[in-house]
């Protein structure tokens, strides 16, 4: 049997598809990850339902299978999985009765089954990976006991729940054994970690022991939260060399009066002192945020303090997102009252301010040395990033060079040209 698994939306959701794909491979199943060739007998749609693009995006490409099936080009099962079915399974089962079964965000044993492969309960660090060997995301927990208003995760997801950390330890050693030179540190909420099995926030403990006995050269965090951040986190990444000095905290907002509202257990006061701190704990700190625009009560005096943090904090790397009402959330009792337009064109400020922020700080690292990490050749480059960078959303380096560089290994680059997204360099 030849399995391909389309997986849509964020790290964790990769992180899902390829726990599932190593329980098919360890039961002899020919398993392939968003294989365009229409030449397996079953595809698996890991769908996200985060916000109205997601969710769109996920509804087109269960439509673009079921019309592949219906057509009789080779998969016989079509089988769809994940956050959009943990949401709206009925609507979507009376919708779409092509597709074969539906299993929610708790269900990957079900799923496996249903493949007649047999789950193994013991095997959680079982991994397939889809990302280049050199990389892979380190799945920390699960869930989320955050209440922010506008976010329908913990409804999805549920509460949140630690993974113990030897068996964390146990796969970061197996992925760095098989060739992974770069482990990202993922969940819906990675401050968490620990809370509930050992009745304090561990993150910090973790991130010591991956530095120390994973044997990865480069350690990155995501998905923190700036509420409570636990200190002993950022002395980790102060200490150790191997854990790159970045730092994903999507802060939503810099409004108190809108972090109220939000839920996020924070103000502004509070907010800026925490990135002084990291920026003075950890120096040279890449600091990588998202913003949201358009939440109600956004008026335009909201909105211009938003671009003055903007403007101030210079952040390394940042993204925005227009604010999506989503059912049975807080927010959503709020109503929805700025409309799309007036939500985009804030978007796009934002945004434009950002690149030239990013050009700037771009533009001084001309002439500099800095360590690459080659992901892939394209054309005459080859294509790689610094320890600022996390792969697909952050910027990359186009190196040119009259040697045969390999991917997966680490490079001195000079910089030599600078855009708002790229550098250029020569090895």
């Amino acid at each position: 049997m030849k399995v391909n698994i389309i997986t849509l939306g964020c790290s964790k959701n990769i992180a899902d598809s390829e726990h599932v794909a190593g329980h098919l491979r360890k039961a002899g199943v020919e398993v392939y990850f968003d294989r365009e060739k229409s030449d397996c007998d079953v595809v698996v749609v890991n769908t996200c339902g985060f916000i109205g693009d997601a969710k769109e995006e996920s509804v087109n490409v269960i439509v673009e299978q079921a019309e592949i099936k219906r057509r009789g080009r080779r998969h016989r099962r079509l089988v769809v999985v994940g956050c959009l079915v943990e949401r709206y399974r009925e609507e979507l089962a009376r919708e779409l009765p092509e597709v074969d079964a539906w299993y929610g965000v708790h269900q990957w044993g079900e799923l496996v089954r249903g493949l007649e492969a047999e789950y193994h309960d013991k095997l959680e660090t079982e991994r397939l990976q889809s990302t280049p060997r050199h990389y892979a995301y380190l799945k920390i927990s699960e869930g989320c006991n955050r209440c922010c208003s506008y976010c329908a995760i913990p409804l999805i997801r549920g509460k949140h729940i630690s993974r113990p950390m030897e068996e964390i330890m146990d796969e970061a050693k197996k992925m760095v054994a098989d060739g992974a030179k770069e482990l990202i540190v993922i969940a819906q909420d990675t401050t968490y970690y620990g809370m509930d099995l050992y009745g304090e926030r561990k993150l910090g403990e973790l991130l010591k022991r991956l530095a120390t006995e994973s044997g990865a050269q480069w350690i990155r965090l995501h998905y923190t939260y700036p509420a409570a951040f636990p200190d002993n986190a950022i002395e980790a990444i102060a200490k150790h060399e191997n854990i790159c000095k970045y730092i994903d905290i999507p802060l939503q907002h810099i409004n108190s009066k809108i972090l109220a509202s939000m839920r996020r257990g924070t103000d502004k006061e509070e907010t800026l002192e925490l990135l002084k701190h990291m920026r003075e704990r950890i120096p040279n700190v890449a600091i990588r945020t998202t913003l949201i625009v358009g939440y109600p009560g956004e008026g335009d005096k909201e909105f211009e303090e938003l671009k003055d943090f903007v403007r101030k904090q210079r952040f390394a790397r940042l993204g925005v997102f227009a604010y999506s009402a989503e059912e049975g959330t807080a927010a959503n009792e709020l109503g929805d009252p700025i409309d799309e337009d007036e939500k985009q064109r804030r978007v796009d400020e934002i945004m434009e301010l950002q690149e030239q922020i990013s050009l700037e700080k771009n533009e001084a690292r001309i002439g500099t040395i800095v360590s690459v990490l080659i992901d892939r050749t394209e054309g005459e480059y080859y294509i790689g990033r610094t320890e600022q960078d996390s792969p697909e959303v952050d910027d990359e380096v186009l190196v040119a060079s009259n040697k045969k560089l390999k991917v997966g290994e680490f490079y001195n680059v000079k910089i030599t040209k600078a855009y708002e997204h790229d550098l250029y360099g020569i090895c």
